[in-house]
């Protein structure tokens, strides 16, 4: 019986020391947490209870960084340089159906999007590199469109950097939101499978 004792209490041991060390492969939590934005929004979830009307136009994945009594622009964020649209990684889009920016049209596809903000518009940018950290490794060459939009004064700040899209039929607005600035990006989708 002691021995039995004694191997089970090594086994413990062992068992708890291997889940102990295996915990240093799990990351902390980013301060700036990570989201998906879909267009329609909701997505998943109408897909799930079976109440889409709408079919799946894009979807952004990016990181939401809060405000944090800090000033966002023209300090944190500079006027007239390339910011990856959040925090860490590159914000990145996916359409799954080609669009047009203007008179731009872009295939379905994944780029990432980037900003260079300015006090009465933004240059957005649509980029083919992908999965990449933050503008360090931004590559202009690699620029597949650019397009200045207006932005506007919110009168009440917004804490946490947020992307939402408005549907309008085949027309989309991706609003971005941050601070006491709101920016609108308007894009068409086409009716391609």
């Amino acid at each position: 019986l002691f021995m039995k004792q004694k191997a089970i209490g090594l086994l413990c041991f062992l068992f708890t020391f291997s889940f102990v060390l295996g915990q240093d492969k799990i990351p902390g939590i980013d301060k700036s947490s990570l989201d998906i934005s879909y267009c329609p929004a909701n997505y998943p979830i109408l897909k799930l209870k079976g109440k889409l009307k709408d079919p799946l136009i894009a979807r952004v994945v990016y990181s939401r960084p809060a405000k944090n009594g800090r000033d966002i622009f023209c300090d944190l964020v500079e006027y007239g340089k390339v910011w990856r649209l959040g925090a860490n990684e590159a914000t990145e889009i996916e359409f799954f159906k080609d669009v047009v920016f203007g008179k731009t049209k872009i295939k379905k596809g994944r780029y990432s999007l980037f900003a260079i903000p300015f006090e009465k518009k933004w240059t957005i940018i649509l980029n083919k590199e992908t999965d990449t950290w933050g503008a360090f490794g931004y590559d202009i060459k690699k620029d597949v469109l650019r397009m200045d939009v207006t932005c506007e004064s919110l009168i009440q700040p917004v804490e946490n950097f947020s992307i939402v899209f408005d549907v309008m039929g085949n027309k989309v607005n991706m609003e971005i939101y941050w601070d006491n600035v709101k920016a609108v990006v308007p894009f068409a989708y086409l009716n391609n499978k």
